[in-house]
């Protein structure tokens, strides 16, 4: 197919007038603009913007979209169809737009309190309304992106199809950057109106400002348009009026000045404020100004004014050092958030189209449902989308053609993943002694991609070609299509995933592997008591002990545990069956580490029961006037270590710890936070290990198969970068309560433990990914160890991880044959069974660039920049992986318009049908907390997100980038209500909103809530009798109390952590945390509001094409 065959989906932007106030705004302080470089012969940055509607000149299409005929020039973007000038009444110009006005005073900024440090998580942003189409077809989003009216000037006249828009009717001073109101947008429907006949073009002018408006009108004559020179005839509005003389530009050489000098989002009239007037917003606590430029630090961290030196600077905003401009007159536009991409939108509609029907896996190259859509999954010969996920199901067939896109190629892989009751888990296939069937040369084990030749006794390796001959027990005959007759009955030959039985000839040494251990080390120091953590892990282990994890549950687990206690020094048990009370053994010389005990330390449960029980009831009551506060580190892993080499098996070590490991030990650490590096190029050295010592113990525990769980519970620095080293890379988890406190924190660190404990895993696992010829697995991110560059080893595997790899060509491939990709994992079961799990995955390939983009997912792509980003900290300044992150996107959007759009306006941003949520989703990822942290975000916290994340699935990273807000109106039946986007602009003063990051559950409660909602969640009609400290909803007998705890519980139930609750009331302090997780606004530590990086985005996309 042609790359300009399919059809395009047009977004004609609309823009609002400036709205009315409403109390819960965000304002221009939120969307507010960044400043620019000073070489730029542009109009200053950007212009606040206000709400408005969005065009729907016709139909929205499902999603994904199907392709059809090219569309002509006269169906391309007519920028004025799409727009309302002034605040009159509205024309045909479609429906769906609803008229709104907005004025605003500015006020003054005030300092932001502290933001709680245990929540440190990044920015996500939550769905939309509907997304606004016009006539256009369906397969590329293109926006109007026109320069702002610099100089203010009132807009020209509307066509002679409009009338004349009225007058602002509101004369105080001009809207700000200051933080705003946004109105509620009423939707109104209005006959659709005919298109204007021909297509606008715009005078020539330099590259557009960084985040420069979405702005419907045409530049002002007396100053240059952010277009090329090739268009150079600006459209003809009848009887429009040339705009006033502007006045001299403003120009900042970077971001804002902090207080006491004016913010940079602040008006002439802010910098000397005016008395309040009666519709003046209330003061947004500590609002930065906008987010530098990506020539001043890719969104990085604020420099200062340079003295002596003009540079761009905001609308309104001061120009310290140099000459004052007149003051702007208060008619500027802003693009209209319901007019760009939503993704609520997106997410409804996938929801509509994919979730009544299973998805079969037998078509090559499908691109599966999202994943926040539920679907049943039908394996018909490729993996699961809940094992494998690809960032696109159609790759290029040459190198050239995949750098020329720069779309990544990569799966993100969780090979042990949960399968919901609906669906079969992976069939067992024993060959007996003779093992798994494999080819030849690669290796490869057998799967559906193999091709049996010769009447069934050889078969054709579907990755190498090469031919290998059918051992005589696995022969079978074939039928008239050249299939074996019983293909359906053998699970490799038919379906994606499946697992073998291995033999002893893939265990280490030749032997059959032992069930494996798990070891309790309780830290015991002075904090870890006195917070009640260490009470609270010994109460909980008596009954835990029960659900340790096995194969059969209605048989008894096998895994033997073990226990230890330390601080300065460490503390074994003997809890043998035969003894009356438990005996301590005490190690101190941790500077040479040994197990004093073989016999009874690692025993079975059931045996010793009485014993150990009677020990976790004692632990409590010997430490509990303990004076000692230091601790060691490193020694409790060695101990852990030589314990399960004693007892030839693997396992996993649970740590519970509480503090910085500076008792003489190896492993001792030191103090080394220093804020003073951050957005330093000297930033990486913090997420870098103090020293090499963990680095070689993580290598020994590898080798043994012992995996090590962390758990945190510190009240100042710990150093997470060095002591998640071990976790990381045995394929463990750490886990942080920073600050715990056993009534506030106790229900969400026992059900992270108890699920930790019960979950599904593998031990001692080694996993290898095949390609077919013309690719190769590249590179690997996760949480495990490689010794050479093929074999991905893992201490433990669980449930919950992935591995996410990247390929690249080596040569060409076929678009006739595609590309395939298996996954094999050889582990231990808990039941002490060496496996090989299996995942297969074929693609298609193609030759155009058009097939490549449409066949994208982008939530995979998020996934994949972002533990791309995240790792790259280690040895990268974090203003040049923002950078990196930045361009690449703008180049897959380039290449795209380049190569596959329908020639257009350069004031139309134009992205891919399968992409167009990339620019919010990937703003997302600059804002978050470990690229972009607010002044309050520890280098702890940074460091275990980004540990975090290493080992997300699509799913949970997802979530955790863009958080899901559900306005809790009507819980009828058992539908979720529908999410709105996340943005301040979406609550209502009147509503309650439930909001889920992934790591954290929000319930915000409006100041004005309605007393029958508040009573049927929290027992109590008023607003101020709430408490704003629980974390449980009172259990009230009615039908939208019981609906909201079920949903509260499924959402926790999906998610790997355990989400705890936290009751937002509107203007409380905890205010400031909740919104810092509304990410399409803009944040308070400098990061862009989607609005205005979409114009970035924009502003990038045109330079790479120039």
């Amino acid at each position: 197919m042609h790359p300009l065959c399919f059809k395009p989906v047009v977004i004609a932007v609309r823009f609002s007038t400036n709205q009315a106030y409403s109390q819960y705004a965000q304002g221009d302080i939120q969307n507010g603009p960044p400043p620019m470089d000073h070489s730029m012969a542009q109009p200053p940055v950007c212009q606040p913007y206000s709400h408005g509607a969005m065009n729907l000149s016709g139909p929205h299409p499902s999603y994904p979209q199907q392709y059809g005929v090219q569309p002509s020039m006269q169906q391309m973007t007519n920028q004025m169809s799409g727009m309302q000038v002034g605040s009159g009444p509205l024309t045909s110009a479609g429906p769906g737009y609803a008229p709104s006005l907005q004025s605003v005073l500015p006020t003054p900024l005030q300092p932001l309190p502290p933001i709680h440090k245990l929540l440190t998580q990044c920015l996500v942003p939550p769905p939309s309304l509907p997304l606004p189409v016009s006539l256009q077809p369906p397969n590329l989003t293109m926006m109007a992106l026109l320069p702002l009216n610099n100089n203010l000037s009132p807009p020209p006249p509307p066509p002679p199809s409009q009338p004349f828009p009225s007058s602002s009717p509101y004369s105080g001073p001009p809207p700000s950057s200051q933080p705003r109101a946004p109105a509620v947008s009423r939707q109104q429907s209005f006959p659709p109106g005919p298109p204007p006949p021909v297509q606008q073009t715009f005078p020539n002018s330099a590259p557009p400002p960084v985040s420069q408006a979405l702005y419907s009108g045409p530049p002002p004559s007396s100053q240059p348009g952010p277009f090329p020179p090739t268009f150079a005839s600006p459209a003809q509005y009848p009887a429009a009026q040339p705009p006033s003389q502007p006045g001299p530009p403003h120009f900042h050489s970077g971001p804002p000045p902090q207080c006491p000098m004016p913010p940079p989002s602040m008006s002439q009239q802010q910098a000397n404020p005016l008395p309040p007037g009666p519709m003046q917003q209330p003061p947004q606590p500590g609002m930065h100004g906008g987010y530098p430029t990506q020539q001043n630090g890719a969104f990085g961290q604020p420099r200062g004014p340079q003295p002596g030196y003009a540079g761009p600077q905001y609308p309104g905003q001061q120009n310290y050092g140099a000459v004052p401009a007149p003051t702007p007159a208060p008619t500027q536009k802003r693009l209209d958030p319901d007019s760009i991409p939503s993704p609520i939108q997106v997410i409804e509609d996938d929801r509509a189209n994919k979730s009544s029907e299973p998805f079969t896996t037998g078509v090559k190259g499908q691109t599966p449902p999202l994943v926040t859509t539920n679907f049943q999954v039908k394996d018909q010969g490729n993996a699961s989308p809940r094992f494998v996920r690809c960032t696109a199901y159609n790759i290029p067939c040459t190198a050239d053609m995949a750098k020329q896109s720069q779309v990544p190629l990569a799966a993100v892989i969780k090979p042990l993943a949960m399968l919901p009751p609906d669906e079969t888990r992976p069939y067992m296939v024993d060959h007996g002694e003779a093992g798994p069937i494999r080819c030849n040369r690669c290796k490869a084990y057998m799967c559906p991609y193999m091709q049996f030749i010769e009447g069934g006794r050889r078969f054709q390796c579907g990755f190498c070609s090469c031919v290998t001959d059918v051992p005589p027990h696995y022969f079978q005959h074939l039928d008239h299509t050249g299939k074996r007759v019983d293909c359906c009955d053998r699970p490799e030959l038919s379906l994606g995933s499946y697992e073998f039985v291995a033999t002893v000839d893939y265990c280490k040494n030749n032997k059959l592997p032992q069930p494996p251990s798990f070891i309790f080390f309780i830290d015991v120091s002075y904090n870890a008591v006195k917070s009640g953590m260490v009470n609270i892990v010994c109460q909980e282990l008596k009954t835990l002990l029960d659900y340790l994890p096995r194969e059969n549950p209605e048989a008894d687990s096998v895994v033997r545990v073990g226990f230890v206690t330390y601080n300065k020094v460490l503390h074994f048990y003997n809890v043998k069956s035969s003894l009356a009370q438990p005996q301590m053994m005490v190690v101190s010389d941790v500077s040479d580490m040994f197990l004093p005990l073989l016999d009874g330390f690692l025993v079975n449960v059931n045996d010793s029961r009485m014993v150990i029980e009677s020990l976790l009831d004692q632990i409590p009551e010997m430490f509990a006037d303990t004076r000692e506060t230091e601790t060691v580190f490193g020694p409790v892993i060695q101990a852990g270590l030589e314990a399960l080499k004693a007892a030839d098996c693997a396992g996993k070590l649970f740590l519970f710890h509480s503090s910085l490991p500076i008792a003489e030990a190896p492993g001792k650490l030191k103090n080394r936070e220093d804020k003073k590096l951050v957005g330093t190029d000297k930033e990486k050295s913090l997420f870098q290990p103090q020293s090499g010592f963990y680095s070689n113990l993580s290598k020994e525990c590898v080798a043994q198969g012992c995996c090590v769980d962390l758990f945190l519970f510190p009240n100042q620095y710990v150093d997470v970068a060095t002591l998640g080293v071990v976790p990381v890379s045995t394929g463990g988890s750490v886990y942080k309560y920073t600050y715990f406190q056993a009534e506030m924190d106790r229900e969400r660190f026992l059900n992270d433990l108890r699920r930790d404990v019960q979950k599904p895993m593998g031990f001692d696992a080694v996993m290898r990914v095949r390609t077919s010829t013309g690719i190769r697995a590249t590179d690997f991110f996760g949480s495990f160890f490689m010794s050479n560059t093929t074999d991905v080893e893992l201490a433990g595997l669980d449930c919950d991880k992935t591995v996410t790899v990247e390929f690249r060509h080596d040569d060409k491939l076929s678009e006739d044959t595609g590309a395939l990709m298996q996954c094999a994992v050889l582990y231990t079961s808990c039941s002490g069974q060496r496996r090989l799990r299996v995942h297969n995955m074929a693609v298609n390939c193609c030759s155009q660039l058009a097939d490549l983009y449409r066949n994208c997912e982008t939530d995979t792509i998020i996934n994949f920049f972002s533990k791309y980003a995240y790792r790259s900290l280690l040895n990268t300044p974090t203003k040049t992986v923002r950078d990196t992150l930045v361009n690449q996107c703008a180049q897959i959007l380039a290449c795209y318009r380049k190569n596959c759009a329908s020639p257009s306006s350069a004031g139309q941003l134009i992205l891919p049908e399968c992409m167009k949520l990339l620019p919010v989703y990937l703003n997302c990822v600059l804002k978050s907390d470990v690229l972009q942290p607010g002044a309050d975000v520890s280098v702890d916290d940074r460091a275990y997100l980004r540990q975090l994340l290493s080992c997300m699935d699509v799913s949970e990273s997802h979530v955790f980038f863009y958080p899901r807000l559900l306005p809790l109106v009507k819980l009828d039946g058992g539908s979720l209500p529908m999410a709105v986007r996340n943005s301040e602009e979406r609550l209502s003063k009147g509503g309650v909103y439930l909001l889920e990051t992934g790591l954290y559950l929000f319930l915000w409660v409006g100041a004005n809530a309605q007393q029958e909602l508040l009573s049927n969640i929290f027992g109590t009609p008023t607003f101020s009798q709430i408490d704003p400290n629980m974390t449980s909803l009172p259990e009230l007998d009615n039908p939208f109390s019981q609906r909201l705890r079920e949903i509260i519980d499924s959402f926790r139930s999906q998610r790997s952590r355990y989400m705890k609750l936290m009751v937002v009331k509107q203007e409380d302090k905890a205010e400031l945390i909740f919104k810092h997780f509304l990410c399409e606004d803009k944040s308070a530590s400098g990061g862009a509001s989607y609005v205005d990086f979409l114009c970035h985005m924009h502003k990038e996309i045109r330079q790479l094409l120039s």
